[in-house]
């Protein structure tokens, strides 16, 4: 069997990054960074919704 390794060999046997990896080196690439503050904004309200329907709802009344 060969020794030399592929590229795509090689690509495999690396560690996984991970999603928030991915996504990070996505923007640093490709100059995204204006998806930043919305996705930001989006994970804070969908975090908003999660905590309406748990015990915490009555503590997030006064903000409205």
């Amino acid at each position: 069997m060969s020794e030399k390794k592929t590229q795509f060999e090689q690509a495999a046997a690396e560690k996984s990054t991970g999603l928030l990896g991915e996504f990070w080196a996505f923007l640093k690439h490709n100059k995204k960074w204006w998806l930043l503050p919305i996705l930001i904004v989006i994970g804070l309200f969908g975090l908003l919704v999660f905590l309406a329907g748990t015990g915490i709802a009555p503590f997030l009344y006064p903000f409205f």
